[in-house]
């Protein structure tokens, strides 16, 4: 899952596809860089995670909708994804070409599950510990961390079934950093086998998130290799989709990591064959 942000002051690439004018002539250009580095998914955001500026729903509208139009009109065959807690943006991007509904916040509008519902789309089901939408965690605790994300997101899932969803396309993720410290992360990751043994597909936004900068002491720009060692981790164990910035880096550990589990093989072999 490929990120595309079209905010002014995203936390990573801060705004590298933004314009005043909201055109959308650089988002689609990096959407196309992505699919061209093997993203199935691409994923359009028009909120900062965090705390900055308001954003009223006609606001993100703007900033998102005619992106999923173009990504769609040119890659008809690619699966879009909004990120969006909105149930009013969800349905307009749904309309506008977009398949998937990244929820980050847990369901905080409890109709946008029924608009994904509506159009058959996918609903990534997330867990914020009762976070409010762009609020960072303080002094959160849990008994059992991985207990507690379990519960709220497979209850999520089975709403979304019922709803309509598309089944296949329905993601439990852990959302790391969101209502959670770095200890959290770290526990998320070390039982991600609890969360893969529940039968729905687990999605996991690891990119260069602070569990990752904290854990390594490293600044927002020196997180990559932080980032895809616990991608190779959660691969390896059964991890459905990634949301990633770096798409050729995550798609090379997918890969490589599936062939040393014997489910694909290696796309070029001469070394000894000869």
């Amino acid at each position: 899952m490929a990120i595309i942000n079209r905010t002014p002051d995203s936390f990573y690439d801060q705004g590298k596809t933004w314009s005043e004018d909201l055109s959308t002539e650089l988002a689609l250009a990096q959407a196309d860089e992505a699919i061209a580095q093997g993203a199935e998914i691409v994923d359009i955001g028009g909120v900062k995670a965090g705390p900055g500026d308001d954003v009223s729903a006609g606001e993100e509208i703007a900033r998102v909708v005619p992106t999923i139009a173009a990504v769609h009109d040119k890659h008809p065959g690619v699966l879009i994804s909004v990120d969006t807690w909105r149930a009013e943006v969800a349905d307009a991007a749904l309309a506008a070409g977009a398949g998937l509904i990244n929820d980050t916040w847990a369901g905080y509008e409890p109709e946008l599950i029924a608009v994904a519902g509506h159009y058959g789309a996918g609903y990534v089901c997330s867990h914020t510990g009762g976070a409010t939408p762009r609020t960072r965690p303080h002094r959160v605790h849990y008994d059992d961390v991985v207990a507690s994300v379990i519960a709220e997101t497979t209850a999520l899932a089975e709403r979304a079934a019922a709803a309509g969803c598309a089944q296949e396309l329905i993601y439990l993720d852990p959302t790391h950093d969101f209502g959670k410290n770095t200890f959290h992360g770290l526990e998320l990751l070390r039982r991600v086998d609890e969360l893969v043994a529940t039968g729905w597909p687990v999605l996991m936004a690891l990119s260069n998130k602070d569990f990752v900068g904290e854990t390594l002491d490293r600044p927002v720009d020196q997180r990559v290799a932080g980032t895809l060692a616990a991608t190779a981790w959660a691969a390896a164990r059964g991890v459905a989709a990634f949301r990633a910035h770096e798409v050729k880096e995550t798609v090379d550990i997918i890969r490589m990591t599936a062939a040393i589990s014997g489910y694909v093989r290696p796309l070029a072999t001469t070394r000894g064959l000869a």
